[in-house]
């Protein structure tokens, strides 16, 4: 199993803008959502950003339109997804 950091994300505008999210990168790799949710579901791979030097870890979420990804820490849902730029 590998620790990946996420990077970059691409996202599409939507009322949920963790939903809006499709695609999830680092320094040289980009996956979709959909990719992202799989590997952390079986086990995988787990995902994490660092914002401010402060660790984050990935979490699939159950939403009313399907999972989604989201980031947690401190025992708290955050949004440092959402801080990340665009992935080229």
């Amino acid at each position: 199993m590998a620790d990946v950091q996420v990077t970059c994300i691409n996202k599409q505008p939507r009322n949920n803008p963790h939903e809006g999210i499709t695609h999830l990168g680092g320094a040289t790799w980009k996956w979709t959502r959909q990719q992202v949710i799989d590997s952390i579901n079986v086990g995988s791979n787990t995902f994490y950003t660092l914002v401010n030097a402060m660790r984050a870890n990935v979490g699939v979420v159950d939403g009313p339109n399907g999972q989604y990804v989201r980031t947690h820490a401190d025992g708290y849902w955050n949004d440092n997804l959402l801080a990340l730029p665009e992935c080229g």
